[in-house]
């Protein structure tokens, strides 16, 4: 038999890529996917805990929405969240894999809170925090500029070397703190006593400064992303080097300035931290949403007005799930499992978006 007359057996089933998903298909993916995740924990609710799933949805609702001030809590973290997201967009969409965020954002509210301390009295406030937001932007795009100085220039892997930095900042974060600690058991709230550099009150609340500032972030880069130059080249850059260099561009440049942008807002991150809501430092004073953003932005599609929906989605899940765990005097295992369940399946149905299974028929063969 000749070979153009090969008989090839199709697979059971076959991945074909999506082309020209329409953003009601996405939509609806995305609907479905919690309507499942939803039945899949009322299950385990239920199976686990004997507890009416209607009930802890109830009470997981009312965790964010029950009062006003739970509400606002929740919009504090949520712009954490997303200030880090919209940092990430950028150097996600040019595929330059930051996981560096978290140090990033260590370093400027490291800076912030050495500036807060030793300098704060001595010089006037409007001053204070134009020093304070100079030198957060400018630690955090040093330390996003040298992971992008070495990719440029040697090629080395980018997730490993800002995943290292991380560490490195942490270490750099605890020793500091020692030192200003000296021989009290805590370091405590900065400038306690004069509240020197510490955000004033907007509608009763320091943090709703963060609010505004985070918001005004995200307009900008949507804007930034989608109408500027700089944008286009980061476009072209994450789509194919090759075409990107044919088409002029410089990508050691794209790479570094872009990398320089992104950690001058986590930078930024760690002012707002520091000035707008914890007014103290730690090694924990991102939270780890450093890591919890790279869900934020990849989800997004690096879209920062839906990553604020995602941003809020996270929030959500994170503070029903506390909500879960105090009511029902549930472990925090079980609450976990409650939030990671429903993240299981809004993470799977990016594969469905992408992808569409398409299964054997009976007897079905392609002639090759």
């Amino acid at each position: 038999m000749s070979a153009a007359n090969t008989v090839v057996k199709q697979p059971l089933v076959r991945m074909v890529k999506r082309v020209g998903v329409s953003g009601r298909t996405k939509v609806m993916v995305r609907v479905i996917a919690i309507l499942l995740a939803l039945v899949a924990d009322a299950v385990f609710i239920f199976g686990v805990t004997g507890l009416n799933p209607v009930a802890v949805y109830g009470v997981m609702f009312q965790g964010t929405f029950m009062t006003p001030i739970r509400f606002s809590w929740a919009m504090r973290d949520l712009v954490t969240l997303l200030a880090i997201g919209i940092a990430l967009a950028p150097a996600f969409q040019m595929r330059f894999w930051n996981i560096g965020a978290e140090g990033q954002v260590l370093v400027g509210a490291l800076v912030t809170a050495i500036i807060m301390v030793f300098v704060g009295a001595s010089i006037p406030t409007p001053l204070l925090f134009v020093l304070m937001a100079v030198c957060s932007i400018a630690a955090g795009a040093v330390w996003g500029f040298i992971p992008a100085f070495f990719k440029a220039k040697w090629g080395t892997n980018e997730t490993l070397f800002t995943l290292m930095m991380n560490y490195v900042a942490i270490q750099i974060m605890a020793a500091v703190t020692n030192i200003l600690r000296g021989k009290a058991s805590s370091l405590g709230k900065l400038n306690m006593s004069s509240q020197v550099g510490w955000f004033p009150q907007l509608f009763g609340q320091r943090y709703n400064w963060n609010i505004i500032i985070v918001f005004v972030l995200m307009v900008l880069m949507f804007i930034y992303l989608r109408y500027t130059k700089h944008g286009y080249e980061i476009r072209v850059v994450g789509e194919s080097e090759n075409t990107a260099r044919y088409a002029g561009i410089n990508v050691k440049l794209v790479t570094i300035r872009t990398m320089v942008l992104s950690g001058a807002i986590c930078g930024l991150t760690g002012l707002l931290l520091v000035c707008g809501r914890d007014q103290t430092i730690a090694t924990t004073t991102a939270g780890g949403n450093g890591f919890t953003a790279i869900i934020v932005a990849w989800l997004a599609k690096f879209n920062t007005f839906y990553m604020f929906l995602i941003s809020f989605l996270l929030i959500f899940l994170q503070k029903g799930a506390a909500e879960i765990a105090s009511a029902y005097n549930l472990n925090d295992y079980a609450s976990d499992i409650i939030t990671g369940i429903i993240l299981f399946f809004i993470l799977g149905s990016e594969f469905f978006i992408q992808f569409r299974l398409v299964f054997r028929g009976a007897g079905a063969k392609e002639v090759k």
